[in-house]
């Protein structure tokens, strides 16, 4: 008797888990409703959703009012950030009420994007850290004293703000305990417009630039952001704390960004305090385009010069009266960051500041 020839007809092979192909067409979730996110806790997104209009004139009835809608991120959208500030289209239920939980199901494309990276000497990954979307106005908020100001800090904002094509506001706080004229005075150059305030004393000029306008409010521990946004917004109820007596800075008292809207238009956004704020992300072109007062120096440099090391033209330009040499060596603390060296070099009697 002939032995059978098996083939594959005769051995049925189930499929495996996930064998099943993929569509690769998306919902359009032409229903979803536009929502604008004021704050990010542990996967969890609260959206403000505006009320729409009632259509024709006929109807009567009171419109709805603005709500807040809480979301997760949908699988679709990966590992695609959302950030406060963002503007985000969502499903699901968007109803507002106690134990909802709706979906983001898109980010719509973002005017502008504040970045910083990580420049700590254990932590020079280079990895960008989005801090707030679609802000048009960064607020720089430094005391000038009590802690005292770091001008190098201040730099490496604006430099930030640059990169970010945001518009930049330096807030000077504190003024009851030191003057503003030499702060004021080195970043006159720059052309950086500036307020300065103090606790109990008028905001009048603060609120005339903040109006109208999404600005983010950015600045080290202890420099009094949220006693600010605490007199901006009457009901924002931020934690203040005060100043380390041992150490001399701040601690943090906001932990997570949040949006508030202003009583006369506009939204401040409040971001926890920053030790550092890296540029890793940042070309070295875009640190020099941040400082007008030395470009001009650059046109002799050798080609691809980093602006580090010998042979630098601006050491030459600077020391024929062109610029200030403190502007020049701002300028190389941000490059010399940018390679991995720690910003504002404690000294070895200073502890350590904890996040």
């Amino acid at each position: 008797m002939r032995k059978r020839e098996y083939d594959e007809d005769d051995v049925r092979v189930r499929p495996g888990k996930g064998s099943r192909p993929r569509t690769r067409i998306r919902p359009a979730h032409e229903d979803a409703v536009e929502g604008f996110v004021v704050a990010v806790d542990r996967g969890r997104y609260t959206t403000l959703v505006e009320p729409e209009r009632p259509k024709g004139s006929a109807q009567k009835r009171k419109p709805p009012q603005r709500r807040l809608v809480v979301a997760m991120k949908a699988r679709e959208l990966g590992r695609k950030g959302i950030v406060v500030g963002d503007r985000v289209a969502l499903v699901g239920d968007v109803s507002g009420r106690p134990d909802t939980l709706a979906r983001v199901v898109r980010v719509e494309p973002r005017t502008s994007m504040l970045r910083r990276s990580a420049d700590d000497v254990e932590d020079t990954d280079g990895i960008e850290r989005p801090v707030v979307a679609n802000a048009d106005q960064l607020v720089i908020v430094t005391a000038l004293a009590d802690p005292p100001p770091r001008p190098r800090m201040i730099d490496r904002i604006l430099v930030a703000a640059f990169d970010a094509e945001i518009d930049t506001l330096l807030c000077l706080t504190k003024s009851d305990l030191a003057p503003p004229d030499e702060l004021v005075a080195l970043y006159e150059p720059l052309g950086v417009p500036h307020v300065v305030v103090h606790k109990g004393g008028s905001l009048d000029a603060l609120r005339d630039h903040l109006a109208g306008r999404i600005s983010v409010l950015v600045g080290h521990s202890g420099v009094g952001k949220s006693t600010l946004v605490n007199a901006l917004v009457p009901d924002a109820n931020r934690a203040v704390s005060q100043v380390n007596a041992v150490t001399g800075r701040g601690r943090h008292t906001s932990t997570s960004a949040v949006a508030l809207e202003l009583p006369e238009g506009g939204w401040i956004i409040d971001t926890p305090g920053v030790r550092s704020f890296g540029l890793a992300h940042v070309s070295v072109e875009t640190v020099l385009a941040a400082f007008p007062d030395l470009v001009e120096g650059t046109v002799d440099c050798p080609k691809g010069c980093t602006h580090l090391g010998e042979g630098c033209a601006l050491d030459a330009w600077v020391a024929a009266g062109n610029a200030d040499p403190a502007r020049l060596e701002s300028l190389r603390r941000l490059l010399w960051s940018r390679e991995g060296t720690a910003d504002d070099p404690r000294p070895a009697e200073e502890p350590a500041d904890t996040p």
